[in-house]
């Protein structure tokens, strides 16, 4: 366990919008409004990241204290398996709540796929382009992160209510483990594949507030 994952940012871009009556906003400016309010679709994404490292923390120091207790304190491996399984599901609601931020996120940056076709400058086009097919992977990339994640959630479960057992076998034991510690993996992956493509959003926005003349200012 214990992964964060990495937020888009917020772009601060100066603009230079006219206010007499009847102003249109152009295609790069409803662009910009856009995609600094799927910023803010996210903010439910990013408060849940601190609890779940937390979460995570607190969990795996209650697996090692089972681990390191023996059958003889078989009423305290009970009760520490009991608060694992709360903790996981803890874990559950709070990676919900962060699958629903991105959601809302996914719903308003489709508004892109209109606007940026009316683009006229040939490159802007381009980079809002392949800002847009970024970002769709990274969406997916998320809904491939959280069915695993709630998949790890389940496998601990199932080993936390093993080690209920009295008559626990150690192959049994291990055969759990072994599960719980291959969905880990394809978790680590999935979240450095998420990463990653944050990562390449946040600097394909750069270069299109770049391109279209803003004055940005990064806030993380």
């Amino acid at each position: 366990m214990l992964f964060r994952t990495k937020k888009i940012f917020i772009l601060f871009a100066s603009l230079f919008i006219l206010t007499a009556c009847g102003h249109q906003k152009t295609p790069t400016e409803k662009m910009y409004d856009v995609l600094e309010n799927v910023v803010k679709a996210e903010d439910g994404f990013d408060q849940q990241q601190d609890p779940l490292v937390a979460l995570e923390k607190k969990e795996k120091g209650i697996y090692d204290k089972i681990i390191g207790l023996g059958m003889k304190q078989y009423d305290e491996i009970v009760k520490l398996s009991n608060e694992a399984i709360q903790s996981a599901d803890d874990r559950a609601s709070k990676m919900k709540k962060e699958t629903d931020s991105i959601k809302e996120s996914k719903a308003k940056f489709k508004e892109v796929a209109n606007i940026k076709d009316t683009l006229e400058k040939p490159k802007l086009k381009k980079l809002a382009n392949q800002l847009y097919s970024i970002m769709l992977q990274r969406y997916e990339a998320h809904d491939i992160l959280y069915k695993k994640y709630m998949i790890g959630v389940d496998n601990d479960k199932k080993l936390y209510e093993m080690f209920k057992e009295k008559n626990l076998s150690l192959e049994d034991l291990e055969s759990q483990v072994n599960t719980t510690n291959k969905v880990y993996q394809e978790i680590y992956n999935a979240n450095d594949k998420f990463n990653q493509l944050t990562n390449e959003y946040n600097k394909s926005k750069l270069q299109f507030y770049k391109e279209a003349g803003f004055k940005i200012n990064k806030k993380k």
